[in-house]
């Protein structure tokens, strides 16, 4: 059985997820799950359920041959308390691909709930696929003229 630990009910909702995605980034899931509550839902990327900080690492090893994320922004939705608060993390991802070939800017927003000072549910959206659709020769990069009004 998993054994949590207690989180003062003073520390930020913001800071307890930076430091969890931290965590998750280098990849370190066994600490990282110190900031998860039991049953926590995690959906990932392309609606991929998970469970568990580990199943975010394992994925992200296949993916990438490393990824990184850079925090823009972490905002604490307006009405939190310590029995729940809505987090949103914002940023860029940077790393490389499997073949080595490295990347930066790669743009991700990642939303938690926390309950009483744990994650109970995180959700993860990046553009990698529109980016891997691109570098597969399956879509044409985007210009900022092709998005101008007529």
């Amino acid at each position: 059985m998993q054994q949590q630990a207690h989180t003062p009910p003073t520390q930020d909702a913001g800071a307890i997820v930076e430091e969890f995605l931290r965590l998750v980034m280098i990849p370190d899931p066994a600490a990282a799950s110190r900031f998860v509550a039991p049953g926590l839902a995690i959906r990932f990327t392309g609606g991929r359920p998970m469970r568990q900080p580990a199943e975010c690492s394992a994925f992200n090893a296949t993916r990438y041959a490393w990824v990184k994320k850079k925090f823009e922004s972490t905002d604490v939705v307006a009405g939190a308390t310590h029995e729940e608060a809505v987090v949103y993390n914002t940023g860029t991802l940077y790393g490389a691909w499997p073949d080595g070939t490295p990347f930066e800017g790669n743009r991700y927003v990642d939303r938690y709930v926390l309950q009483r000072g744990l994650i109970v549910r995180m959700d993860v959206w990046n553009d990698s696929a529109e980016w891997l659709l691109v570098r597969a020769g399956l879509a044409a990069p985007w210009s900022p003229t092709q998005g101008a009004g007529a």
